[in-house]
């Protein structure tokens, strides 16, 4: 009889902690935190992607890529870790998110278009004499032109007892696992490969697995609930939605792709809460894919807000998501590939430019050490050492060249930075020193104390920590307003560059969507045609490190030669330059 009723109660139990584990994972919100390629990543017909899904309990599950739901034989399941294999000729990159229990995760972009590098662990990374992190036995080879680069990899792997782990083919540029143990090792054979006659430049990683951030939070100005009218944010969104309805028929805008460099956005926030499952589903509205975060106050929430974030929900509101009602359907993805830093960023830029990514925003970039700020200091945030930076260098020279041989159509959108330095010299900045008319450069700016109209040059200041020089095309508002779970609620401030670049990422996508035939140089004639100015008129022209931005010109006044701002900073004016892309276009009918 004891034993009877002790099975009874074990049996009790057991049901009642199945029922507690069911009811707590209904509780927890589907979600993809992690996607990353796996397998074999030099494997191109069949591609294997690792993901981890939070809330996924063992009943069955749906994983659906572009709508489509994927064949049982294909996935693979061991508690949140999903195994996903796909055929790249059955299948084509897009949105993939998991289904159960009617529970739809967020989606993230899948891309089958293969560029792919390993991010090393913490036991693969070590000290330099810089006292910056960097990779033991992982680096990446930039491999002629004139040489089949996956060929030219395998032979030199074999030569030097390597492995091929990872690669951009659109570059040349193939990753390799080195058969070395320390720093010493590594360096020897790095000089080693840079010697062979078909390698054009080994590039070492330096960046640790967390750190990403092109930001600079303290210090908001008291003010900056005010910023985004000193670039007419909302008289721009309400020009749109007025002068751009599909009823009237006179402009058709067209659905443009937008790649944000970033790791993750959070789902749980009301800003984001309504993008998950089938977001494609409406056609006209604006989407977003990316990774799920932990927490709403991270950088590629806030950053991916500008463009996206729900209106009236939270505590920030998107730009391209405020044309919902009239727009052509924007997407939004968020990705870096991995956590494998400069490297990766390249590698994610790549695979979303051929899936059709007209804007890059890149809230990133990194100083030289010996980098100086304009008192004369020396920066020290973002610095790499100069072995770093050579190769840098030379694998975003391989980007620019080959978007500009096979994308010409595409813009990267970059932040000045916020070291109080230079924006314009490779031996002080990466990615923003490039000069291509591909590359646009933001600064930043804030309100200031003054009275006066929103057109007046006084109405706003140079954001002291924003880069300068000449290299600067435009500057757009440096604060924002981040996420918060709580609906309603506004998060903290943020402010840096990282934050006025989505700011000209959005318009420079709205813009398109007006009239995808623009080229890069025409949008950027357009933006600072339209800008306002930021700055004072001085008796003499400042010297080049003392301009914020590139100094307005003549002709971007083109009909008035004389007017008063010729000579000062560009200021974004979203609204102005809207209106100027629909009178060109109209113009050229």
């Amino acid at each position: 009889m004891a034993v009877t009723y002790f099975r009874a109660g074990l049996l009790a139990s057991t049901l009642s902690l199945m029922l507690m584990a069911s009811i707590a994972a209904a509780d927890q919100p589907l979600r993809i935190e992690q996607l990353q390629r796996c397998g074999n990543l030099l494997e191109l017909e069949s591609q294997e992607f690792c993901l981890h899904v939070s809330g996924l309990d063992d009943t069955r599950f749906e994983v659906k890529l572009n709508g489509a739901p994927l064949q049982a034989e294909n996935l693979s399941h061991d508690n949140h870790k999903v195994r996903v294999r796909i055929s790249s000729a059955d299948a084509q990159s897009g949105p993939l998110w998991v289904e159960q229990h009617e529970q739809s995760s967020n989606p993230v972009w899948v891309s089958l278009k293969g560029s792919h590098v390993l991010a090393a662990t913490d036991q693969e990374v070590g000290k330099n004499m810089d006292d910056i992190t960097t990779y033991v036995d992982l680096i990446s080879l930039i491999i002629e032109e004139d040489y089949d680069g996956a060929e030219e990899a395998q032979r030199l792997a074999e030569k030097y007892g390597a492995e091929v782990v990872g690669m951009i083919p659109p570059l040349n540029t193939y990753q390799l696992r080195l058969p070395v143990d320390n720093l010493e090792e590594r360096d020897a054979l790095v000089l080693r490969l840079g010697s062979e006659v078909s390698i054009d430049a080994v590039v070492v990683e330096e960046s640790g697995a967390e750190e990403s951030i092109e930001s600079e939070t303290n210090s908001p100005p008291a003010a900056d609930d005010q910023e985004w009218a000193s670039n007419r944010f909302l008289d721009a969104v309400n020009y749109y939605q007025r002068r751009l309805p599909r009823q009237n028929g006179d402009i058709e805008t067209q659905p443009i792709r937008i790649g944000v460099i970033e790791r993750e956005v959070d789902f749980d926030s009301p800003d984001f809460a309504d993008y998950l499952g089938n977001c494609r589903k409406d056609s006209s509205r604006t989407c977003v894919y990316a990774r799920d975060a932990a927490k709403p106050d991270g950088h590629g929430t806030t950053v991916a807000g500008v463009f996206a974030a729900a209106w009236n929900e939270g505590g920030n509101s998107g730009f391209l998501r405020g044309l919902d009602e009239v727009g052509p359907g924007f997407d939004v993805i968020v990705d870096r590939n991995s956590d494998a830093g400069i490297t990766a960023n390249v590698a994610a830029s790549v695979n979303l430019v051929e899936d059709g990514a007209r804007v890059l925003n890149w809230s990133w970039g990194i100083h030289r050490i010996g980098a100086t700020d304009i008192n004369g200091d020396e920066v020290d945030s973002l610095v790499r050492s100069g072995i770093a930076m050579s190769g840098y260098e030379e694998l975003l020279e391989e980007f620019f060249l080959w978007l500009r041989r096979e994308h010409p159509d595409v813009v990267v959108v970059n932040s000045a930075g916020n070291a109080s330095s230079f924006s314009g010299s490779d031996d002080y900045r990466l990615p923003s020193s490039f000069v291509t008319e591909q590359l646009f450069v933001v600064g930043g700016h804030e309100r200031s104390d003054e009275d006066v109209p929103v057109e007046d040059p006084r109405y706003v200041i140079k954001r002291e920590a924003s880069n300068i020089d000449m290299r600067v095309d435009i500057t757009a508002a440096a604060c924002v307003r981040g996420s918060s779970l709580i609906k309603g609620e506004q998060g903290e401030a943020h402010c840096g560059t990282s934050y006025a670049t989505p700011l000209v990422a959005g318009l420079l996508a709205a813009m398109m969507s007006i009239d995808p035939e623009l080229t890069p140089a025409q949008l950027r004639i357009l933006l600072r045609r339209g800008a306002m100015t930021i700055g004072e008129e001085y008796d003499f022209e400042p010297t080049d490190a003392d301009d914020l931005t590139a100094p307005i010109l003549p002709s971007e006044r083109a009909n008035d030669l004389n007017h008063p701002d010729i000579g000062l900073s560009a200021r974004l004016n979203m609204y102005k330059t809207l209106d100027l892309t629909v009178q060109s276009l109209e113009r050229d009918r």
